[in-house]
Formats: structure tokens, C-alpha cells, sequence
């Protein structure tokens, strides 16, 4: 139990703008920019996935692609000789990623996929187990929401020791206090598991609290030692961005050029763009969410 009262004790991180081998990019496409933008040799992106199966086309092979099965639609069922084809073609792969935001359903589930636990550790045992055993490829957990703690645990079960794990991708969408907070519940429910933040930002929030969030975040993400690899969510221009998110955060203005926080995410000088939006400012993540997921967190590892 004294584990359990110590859970969110948050990690100190460094201060300052740190270039670092976890940095990665979550592609998303759009015709508003150049895909060279982010394959530039001197940025300090050194991995991407695209929440497909296969890589972007006009990414040289600078850039470590990791494939991702998606959902769980018939679509998914080739997605083992798809990746066997693209290690026998010579692709820079080593890791995999499986069913995004699993947990989340719904006509309000805007990225989420939406399968069962059940269902998604049958559909592993097929398509994804094999690339360990057969490739030696190097496997991410299904990628839920900071609210998916139950959806995870329900998919161990499923599994019976049958789904090999190598890495925790996860999800945050709200301030840095609570941001930090989370991955320190989740690495306390699973230690032996480093993790992966493969989307991350604060929604809805100025211009200067976005930048804020930003600075604060990778600092601490740089540092922090059980944290592998880091993907921030906003490639895309700023007239792109999901109501959910919003646009002040967009790596991207509304002309395709780097704004201040995609120059820095890309180990360059601040541009001086902004996104040219003219967001609003309102609440992020409340206390009383952050209360929320920490004591599903904490539930899960101290009597689950």
C-alpha cells in the first residue's frame, strides 16, 4: 500500500529545449503542406507511424517506420504478410503498433477504433504475435485513452499469456500537471513496460498555452527515463485540427509553414508563426478529470 500512496509522485525533469533520439512523428495527411517538410536531415525526427500499415511514399529511409493494425475491420487481416512484404522488401522496421484508441466508441469517438478485448487479443495471436516469434519485431500494447486502464487489463486477461509486449504506447490529452501524473500511474501499474506517448497535446487552449505545454512537456518527456519514445499530436496545418483538440497547438499555420512549436519539435529555431487561427481559450483537462483517471489508475494497480 505504501506504493499505492506514493503512485503520483512526479518525476523532476530537466529544464530547457534538449535535442533527443525519442522524438517521432504522428503523420497525418493533408495537401496543405510538403511531406518534406518532416523528412528534413537535419531535424531531430528519427521515427514516424501514419496509423497505417504501410510508409509514406516520399519518406526516405532516414526515418524509422513503425506500421501500425489500426482496427479490426477485414481490412486488418492482411496486416502480417503486409509487414512481412515490407521487412522482405529491406524497410528500416523494428516496431509495431496495434488498435488505436481501442476503448473509445461512439459517434463522439473521433480516432478511436472501438474493438473489444476479446476481439483484439484473437485478432493479435493472428496478426501481430507473429512478427516477434517469426521476425523478432519489437510489440506495442493496443494504444488506449487515459480513461482505458480497465480496456488494458481486460486485454492481459484475454491474451492468457499469449500476447508478448515489449512497449506501452499511450494517449494524453490535458495540462502538463496532469500529464505527468498520468504516466506516473501507468508506470507503476506496468514497470516492467517502457512506455510511448503516441499522442499527446493540450486541447483548446491560447497560443501561449500551447507553447507553454509544449515546453514544459518535452523537457520532462526527454528526461524521464521509463518513457521511450514521444510523438506530439499536431502535424497538420492549423485550419486542419479537430474541434477536440483545436488549432493553437498545430505543428503547422493555414499556409503550411512551421509554426514556432513544429520548428521546435523539429530542433529548429522559432519561426515566429503562429497558427493564424484565432483560437479560443477554453478549460483543459479540470482537476476533477485528472482525479478521475489517477484513481482509475490507481485502482487498477493496488486491487486489480
Amino acid at each position: 500500500m505504501l506504493l499505492c500512496t506514493l503512485l503520483y509522485g512526479l518525476p523532476i525533469a530537466l529544464a530547457g529545449n534538449l535535442t533527443s533520439s525519442k522524438r517521432g512523428l504522428v503523420y497525418t495527411w493533408s495537401d496543405g503542406y510538403s511531406d518534406g517538410l518532416w523528412d528534413q536531415a537535419e531535424s531531430d525526427l528519427t521515427w514516424y507511424y501514419n496509423y497505417a500499415s504501410t510508409p509514406v511514399n516520399s519518406f526516405n529511409s532516414r526515418l524509422s517506420y513503425v506500421p501500425m493494425l489500426w482496427g479490426a475491420g477485414p481490412q486488418y487481416n492482411s496486416f502480417y504478410s503486409t509487414v512481412k512484404g515490407l521487412l522482405g522488401s529491406g524497410s528500416n522496421i523494428d516496431y509495431v503498433l496495434a488498435f488505436n484508441e481501442p476503448d473509445l466508441c461512439g459517434p463522439a469517438s473521433e480516432g478511436g477504433s472501438c474493438v473489444g478485448a476479446q476481439h483484439a487479443a484473437q485478432i493479435w495471436q493472428a496478426e501481430i504475435e507473429p512478427l516477434k516469434q517469426q521476425h523478432g519485431l519489437q510489440l506495442g500494447a493496443p494504444a488506449v485513452t487515459q480513461g482505458g486502464a480497465w480496456w488494458l487489463q481486460d486485454f492481459f486477461k484475454a491474451c492468457a499469456g499469449k500476447c508478448t509486449v515489449d512497449f506501452l504506447p499511450l494517449h494524453y490529452y490535458g495540462d502538463f500537471v496532469g500529464l505527468a501524473a498520468y504516466l506516473g500511474a501507468v508506470h507503476a501499474t506496468y514497470p516492467q513496460l517502457p512506455l510511448w506517448l503516441t499522442e499527446f497535446a493540450e486541447p483548446n487552449v491560447t497560443v501561449l498555452g500551447a507553447q507553454q505545454f509544449y515546453n514544459q512537456s518535452v523537457a520532462f518527456l526527454d528526461a524521464l527515463d521509463y518513457l521511450a519514445r514521444y510523438a506530439y499530436f499536431g502535424s497538420f496545418p492549423a485550419n486542419d485540427a479537430s474541434s477536440w483538440v483545436g488549432p493553437n497547438g498545430s505543428m503547422l499555420d493555414n499556409g503550411g509553414h512551421l509554426t514556432d512549436i513544429g520548428a521546435w519539435y523539429l530542433g529548429f529555431n522559432a519561426t515566429g508563426r503562429g497558427p493564424e487561427s484565432g483560437g479560443v481559450v477554453v478549460p483543459g483537462v479540470t482537476w476533477i478529470s485528472l482525479l478521475a483517471f489517477v484513481l482509475v489508475w490507481s485502482a487498477v494497480f493496488c486491487f486489480g
